[in-house]
């Protein structure tokens, strides 16, 4: 939900405009974009919303912040699934990479539900890289 302090409000406390139909089909096409790795695993996962993301974020602001998330989300992932399968040799590896690929899923959905509803999105437990 959008309030004033994740940045959907403008300063005196009006909400913005309404983003384009195209730029929430972008927006959410940079979520989505995640799903690439299941096509070219290990890297396509953080290409798919990248790729999206640069093809788009000097045309739109609202492109532009929902790519960013994207792709910080997909980092992320990739390295909490690699921490997961380092600790695979102490089986608890097993757990977590279940709980990491689980978490992506899920929150792909939502980001991506959100987006076409016009909201603004930030994904939890996101190391923030690209700002």
């Amino acid at each position: 939900m959008a309030d004033e302090s994740d940045g959907v409000w403008d300063g005196e406390g009006h909400a913005p405009e309404e983003p384009a139909i195209w730029e929430r089909n972008w927006a959410v096409f940079c979520h989505l974009g995640g799903f690439a790795g299941l096509l070219v695993p290990g890297i396509g996962q953080i290409l798919g919303p990248l790729i999206l993301w640069l093809a788009r974020r000097d045309q739109s602001a609202y492109v532009d912040h929902h790519g960013r998330e994207a792709v910080n989300f997909q980092i992320s992932m990739t390295l909490y699934a690699l921490v997961a399968a380092a600790l695979i040799w102490v089986l608890i590896g097993f757990v977590l990479i279940f709980v990491v690929l689980a978490m992506q899923f899920v929150l792909m959905v939502l980001a991506s539900v959100a987006a076409s509803h016009g909201e603004l999105y930030r994904y939890p437990v996101t190391l923030r890289l690209i700002q």
